[in-house]
């Protein structure tokens, strides 16, 4: 008597395939799919460069740029692509992760023709960004390229950083005299440099930077002497002191912060240092007796 239900539903369900295999009403072909229309192709996510952002990590969920002349914390100066090896990855490179260093350079050399400089000589800061891992799984390939502006306060090495809120692109922000130029500075109580005018009393002027081939950032910091010495000959050219009339003079070195060293970033700035006493005046091309110290 159980069986007797499972039957007559083996009869309905023969009942139903074999109805299916009939011949179609008039007009129609039997086929359900054929004649609809085929969906739009899914559009892949790309930033856009120009874009102005008020958040510091602007995702594709919250990917709401604002306009440059508003109050923002990043512009996005330039999208790359990722190409080769890298781009056949299964996963995206990790933000900060040495994988991104060639995508770093291509942002740094971006940078300096959207800024008119080195934005290493400025309170800059730059970081290639990668998609997400859906967007990367979805067929992202891009890399975006952004640049914003770090605190004022130039606080002991390996301090954090800390992104300034900007109103207004930063299009050659380096041409020029600019606010964000690194000039003159004097020291905080906590030993941190504080950007003065130079016609202010001061103890430092920022005279350039160079690049060091060192990989990790600890190491740098192992031949203090040698970062001196690298920082000695830009005094020298700052000053325009000729070759073979070097003096005694003073040097202090900031590295760039942790973020900024993972972010790709290796430049060492350099800056002159009175040995003491305050100055108020610029040792640009003042020769060897501006920067002679006893």
């Amino acid at each position: 008597m159980r069986r007797q239900p499972s039957l007559v539903v083996a009869a309905a369900l023969t009942a139903v395939l074999v109805s299916a295999c009939t011949t179609p009403p008039a007009g129609t072909d039997g086929e359900l799919v054929d004649d609809w229309r085929e969906l739009p192709a899914a559009q892949q996510f790309t930033p856009r460069t120009g874009d102005c952002h008020a958040i510091a990590d602007p995702t594709v969920e919250n990917y709401q740029p604002v306009d440059c002349r508003q109050p923002h914390v990043l512009e996005t100066i330039h999208v790359g692509t990722f190409t080769g090896e890298l781009a056949e990855r299964p996963t995206p490179p990790r933000f900060h992760s040495a994988v991104m260093h060639p995508a770093f350079a291509e942002c740094d050399a971006k940078a300096r023709a959207f800024v008119g400089g080195d934005w290493r000589d400025g309170r800059l800061g730059v970081q290639a960004v990668p998609p997400s891992v859906p967007g990367w799984q979805g067929g992202a390939r891009w890399f975006r390229c952004d640049l914003f502006v770090l605190s004022g306060d130039r606080n002991a090495n390996g301090s954090p950083d800390s992104i300034m809120q900007q109103v207004g692109s930063l299009r050659d922000a380096l041409t020029g005299t600019s606010p964000l130029e690194h000039t003159c500075f004097d020291l905080y109580d906590h030993g941190g440099l504080k950007a003065t005018r130079c016609a202010d009393p001061h103890r430092y002027e920022y005279v350039g930077i160079w690049t060091t081939p060192v990989q990790r950032r600890a190491d740098v910091d192992r031949d203090p002497e040698a970062v001196h010495a690298r920082c000695r000959t830009l005094v020298y050219r700052y000053a325009k002191v000729p070759a073979g009339r070097e003096v005694r003079t003073g040097t202090t070195y900031r590295l760039p912060s942790e973020q900024g060293w993972a972010r790709g970033d290796r430049g060492v700035r350099c800056y002159f240092w009175t040995g003491g006493p305050t100055i108020n005046h610029s040792v640009r091309g003042s020769g060897a007796s501006a920067i002679k110290i006893p």
